[in-house]
């Protein structure tokens, strides 16, 4: 393959994501990483500062597109209105190929307490996002903390979802995203 073709970045993390499941992420080198994806290690350094870090590839894509979400609401929505709009818009991103590496990544981060520390950081980098964007709007910082809190939960069980759907419906990651936050909506009405 050679070396300036296109799809590097993708290349990298599907072989890494191939290789987390297969042996381990622990037992997993960069070098086996860069050669399973068909570059060379500086290749991959170009891309990512260590392995740990292909499994959030887009986090910061994923947070400017929830902060976007929320600041283009319409005004005088609600916090929750302004979460379903980041939801829509930071689906954009994924398409297929996400859809198909969602339980691929949910075992390798299942079997890595490293990965599930990063993956508990990445969580953490979206809420402050949301939240940050909310409070921009004028929304008081608990209600801003909680809806941010709450639409993290929600993309998180919708992109479950959606990747875990053995017969594709058609239906777009907004679609299981949204109805998540239905639902985390109307269980926070229970807890009174």
């Amino acid at each position: 393959m050679g070396r300036w073709e296109p799809g590097a970045r993708q290349r990298l993390v599907l072989a890494a994501v191939d290789l987390f499941t297969e042996q381990g992420y622990d037992a997993t080198t960069v070098a086996q990483i860069a050669e399973r994806a068909g570059v060379t290690k500086s290749t991959f350094f170009r891309h990512f500062p260590d392995k740990r870090e292909l499994l959030v590839a887009g986090q910061e894509s994923m947070c400017r597109l929830l902060s976007e979400g929320i600041a283009e609401a319409p005004d005088g929505a609600s916090p929750m209105v302004a979460v379903a709009a980041a939801l829509e818009r930071a689906s954009t991103m994924m398409g297929p190929d996400n859809r198909e590496l969602g339980p691929r990544i949910k075992a390798a981060v299942a079997a890595s307490t490293e990965l599930q520390e990063r993956d508990a950081l990445k969580t953490v980098s979206l809420a402050a996002a949301m939240t940050t964007a909310l409070l921009a709007r004028g929304v008081p910082e608990m209600t801003a903390h909680l809806a941010g809190e709450l639409g993290v939960l929600a993309f998180k069980q919708g992109y479950a979802r959606w990747s875990e759907t053995e017969h594709h419906d058609g239906r777009g990651l907004a679609e299981y995203a949204l109805a998540a936050l239905d639902e985390l909506r109307t269980a926070s009405r229970s807890l009174d």
